[in-house]
């Protein structure tokens, strides 16, 4: 059996090295890269400790009356990562706040230290920043350091202790997000949130919709049907965003512009449009009930938005049968808006807190988000400001029926 150097091939003059000649070399140049490393942080620490004025290789802040292992290392490693702030920022945050918040750190870890005492200012950017910082040091010490200096237990404590501080000073988003709700500004950072939402929302019903009817190639009957089901969940997301948008405006802006001439058939047949890609995959009807006088002098966009969401609401809680979107004549200057649906009904006990966007949970004192009563919310304060009232009749077996009349003149378009 050859021993020595063989030819991969008898064309060309190529060679292997035996394997274990390889991994003596690979060994040899890992070693010098370790010593290297190894020069790299001595030449650091003492660095440091020229420009500490102390032959201590970490700054007076940073040092505690540490006193186990575990602490003595993370000192270290908090010397060297005040070093690396230096080369990386300079004077960008001034460096005693910097070895206060080291010299806290160094002070949480100690074994003889009160576990997790921490000071506030650690629960910051800065203070997770530099916990990293030293944390990656650490790392770095360990694995220049010799062989055995270190024991597995005392690493992995060392370890344990780093993650229990990071947790401790990671922000409680909890109380961050209530009390910037609660603010002065919480309002607006509603209306923020919601705005961003809709209008990724509005693109994906644009383009939903533009599959849908194949204007961009030919589409399947599965391939529909979940386009269908695509944008059913986009619209009620956006009327929600809406919705949210509206009421953090006092819910009222819609009607607050003079009356302009519309035609009521218009508005109820692009209600309709909106809803029946919902109705459609539901296998459910819409049927539309204009009056006999079309054009009158009202609030378009209140009176649209109102039979949107009842609409959306209706087709969303009704399973088979039909929904019906209908404007009916009650005298010359009067009109009533209604959506009725063939749904299971509204229970009586749930009829008081219908409009409501926060009710309580069943069988708890705590309070759930409901879109629904966003929605009806609106729809209220909307037919409201329009001098009208919104009532509900709901029976089993029959569904629910939402009305409203409004006082519009008849116009000429």
């Amino acid at each position: 059996m050859t021993t020595g150097i063989q030819p991969t091939g008898t064309d060309t003059m190529r060679y292997h090295r035996p394997v274990g000649e390889r991994r003596s070399r690979e060994r040899r140049h890992r070693n010098v890269l370790v010593a290297v490393e190894r020069r790299k942080g001595s030449d650091r620490r003492a660095a440091a400790a020229t420009r500490f004025g102390a032959s201590s290789s970490v700054h007076p802040d940073v040092v505690q009356d540490v006193s186990s292992d575990r602490g003595r290392a993370v000192q270290r490693a908090a010397a060297d990562a005040e070093s690396a702030w230096r080369n990386e920022y300079g004077e960008a945050i001034d460096l005693q706040e910097v070895k206060e918040h080291l010299a806290a750190i160094v002070h949480a870890v100690d074994d003889e230290a009160p576990r997790m005492a921490l000071e506030p200012r650690l629960r910051s950017v800065l203070g997770r920043r530099l916990l990293e910082m030293v944390r990656v040091e650490l790392i770095r010490n360990w694995r220049l350091d010799d062989p055995g200096t270190h024991s597995a237990c005392e690493i992995l404590a060392t370890l344990d202790t780093l993650e229990a501080l990071r947790t401790a000073i990671e922000p409680n988003w909890t109380n961050y997000f209530a009390s910037r709700l609660s603010g002065p500004d919480g309002l607006g950072l509603v209306v923020e949130v919601a705005h961003d939402l809709r209008s990724p929302l509005t693109s994906i019903l644009f383009l939903a919709e533009t599959l849908q009817r194949g204007q961009s190639g030919d589409v399947n009957e599965l391939q529909s049907r979940q386009l269908g089901l695509i944008y059913s969940a986009a619209l009620g997301l956006s009327e929600m965003a809406s919705n949210v948008i509206e009421l953090a405006r006092s819910g009222n802006r819609l009607a607050s512009d003079e009356p302009t001439p519309f035609s009521i058939k218009d508005l109820l047949w692009s209600v309709c449009d909106i809803t029946l890609p919902i109705a459609a995959e539901k296998g459910l009807t819409i049927k539309v009930v204009p009056p006999a006088s079309d054009h009158r002098l009202g609030q378009p966009l209140a009176l649209s938005r109102v039979l949107l969401n009842l609409t959306t609401n209706a087709l969303n809680f009704t399973e088979g049968g039909f929904v019906e979107i209908a404007a009916r004549e009650r005298g010359p200057l009067e009109v009533e808006f209604s959506v009725r649906d063939t749904g299971p009904g509204i229970a009586p006990e749930a009829l008081d807190t219908l409009c409501s966007p926060f009710r309580r949970k069943p069988g708890g004192n705590e309070y759930a988000f409901s879109g629904t009563g966003v929605g009806l919310a609106l729809c209220r304060r909307l037919v409201e400001a329009m001098d009208s009232e919104l009532r509900v009749e709901s029976r089993p077996n029959w569904g629910t029926r939402f009305c409203f009349a409004v006082r519009l003149e008849e116009t000429l378009l």
